[in-house]
């Protein structure tokens, strides 16, 4: 149940910062309006490693992404039985800190008349509408989060095992500002499946003023992409190396 209870927390801080800069980069009148793609791939990084930090910290074991429980699962570290359990605590968690983001952010919220720029606070979208290029982008992305996790979890130099315990999550948020800044531009980087879908549920269901629709029809993408993404890294893992 700690662990379990760990996922929620964790997710829930993972999004409250993450598409918190979303927020402040995008919503009319905030201190950070339109500073850029720059910051929120900062952020984002940042929001990992802050997250996955205290959630170590305490005791947990920090996947905060189906994507990375899942291929934690196929590589055979992590229980294939736990995995229902923490995928819907990190679904709960997305949405837990994706609503304190918009009760945060509300004046902001209520300022902004882009409909489009409100669903960006919550979820991911493409810059060119291409549904394999769009797919492709995620799949890679994620294979490259999923992939670092499982060298940096079970790392080891010689016989020596090299994990930083805690400070293990410095790696993991430059991962994922690596793949903010160099692949992150097609689609926004999802590379979480419960970072986009938990998010978009929220979208639909808070009374954002003039939000307009939650684009349910490209919602697959951020959501099968990073599931790919993450067993094509277990599947290299295992076979490779």
């Amino acid at each position: 149940m700690s662990e379990l209870l760990g996922e929620f927390i964790g997710t829930a801080i993972l999004l409250l910062l993450g598409n918190g800069v979303v927020a402040n980069v995008v919503l009319n009148k905030t201190k950070g309006n339109n500073s850029g793609w720059i910051v929120i791939a900062f952020g984002w990084g940042i929001a990992v490693f802050t997250a996955v930090f205290i959630n170590t910290s305490a005791g947990g074991v920090a996947h905060l992404n189906p994507a990375v429980t899942l291929g934690l699962a196929a590589t055979g570290d992590f229980a294939w039985s736990a995995v229902p359990g923490f995928i819907a605590m990190q679904m709960l968690g997305a949405m837990m800190g994706t609503t304190l983001v918009y009760l945060m952010y509300l004046p902001h919220y209520n300022a902004t008349p882009d409909p489009g720029a409100k669903l960006a606070t919550f979820s991911t979208n493409a810059e060119i509408r291409s549904i394999g290029s769009n797919f492709l982008s995620e799949v890679l992305g994620t294979f490259i989060l999923v992939y670092g996790v499982l060298h940096i979890v079970g790392a080891s130099v010689g016989s020596q095992e090299a994990s930083l315990g805690s400070l293990d999550a410095l790696p993991v948020g430059l991962v994922v500002l690596c793949v903010g800044l160099c692949l992150g531009g097609t689609t926004g980087y999802s590379i979480n499946p419960a970072r986009d879908l938990g998010p978009r549920l929220m979208h639909a269901i808070l009374p954002i003023k003039d939000k307009g629709d939650s684009d349910w029809g490209y919602s697959w993408i951020p959501v099968l992409g990073p599931f790919a993404g993450g067993l094509l890294a277990a599947v290299i893992k295992i076979y490779v190396g």
